[in-house]
């Protein structure tokens, strides 16, 4: 058999024959830091993008963006199960309330001073109250409805929201939590940019901690 068949014939048998070498923990770890940050990076991009912005427009409180706050006042009469032998029944006020004004939101407050009562209801970009008189069940509601960007902002400081919104809140920095330790740790698996990373951590950190201190001080 020709020397050149021979060596064909080797050529195409190792790579099939020698055993694959086991990953090194090293790379292991490196695939699944990767894996972590490019999938949590992908599933939390929205997140990232409304806590971004929002954290802007909080900061100027006056870009409405034309979104002025919106009030409107009804009054009228309650109807006679409100009061039940002197008992205000503040439930059968706000069901009252919701289906004939249409107001939203959960119930920050409620109280019965004398021959006043109130109930204070709030939402995200969302005030109502109303005052009634306890003997007679006159009164009097107020709605503020804000625009667009006071909801928003509302949302991302998870004010006068329900458990669910918190959920999301709670999740949101978890994966954001995820997301920053994973790229870090990604770094350092590169020795060529392993003590650029660090030092730029030192210095970011440094730098956010001394903003803090100034405006505490």
């Amino acid at each position: 058999m020709p020397q050149s068949t021979i060596k064909s014939d080797i050529e195409v048998e190792l790579p099939s024959t020698l055993p694959r070498p086991p990953a090194t923990w090293k790379k292991r770890s490196q695939y699944w830091f990767r894996w972590l940050h490019v999938y949590t990076s992908m599933i939390s991009l929205l997140i990232v993008l409304f806590f971004g912005i929002t954290g802007v427009t909080l900061n100027h409180p006056s870009w409405t963006f034309g979104d002025d706050l919106v009030r409107t006042t009804h009054e009228g009469t309650l109807p006679p199960e409100f009061n039940d032998g002197g008992s205000v029944e503040f439930l059968t006020v706000s069901e009252f309330l919701r289906t004939e004004h249409g107001v939203k939101g959960n119930v920050d407050d409620f109280d019965a001073d004398g021959s006043i009562g109130t109930i204070f209801y709030a939402g995200p970009g969302y005030k109502a109250d109303v005052s009634f008189d306890t003997s007679s069940g006159v009164y009097e509601l107020t709605i503020d409805q804000y625009g667009f960007v006071a909801i928003m902002n509302d949302l991302h400081k998870g004010r006068d929201t329900n458990s669910s919104w918190g959920w999301v809140i709670d999740v949101s920095a978890g994966f954001l939590v995820v997301v920053a330790a994973t790229g870090l740790g990604i770094q350092l698996f590169f020795r060529k940019r392993r003590r650029l990373a660090l030092s730029l951590v030192v210095i970011g950190s440094a730098v956010s901690l001394l903003l803090m201190w100034i405006t505490l001080v």
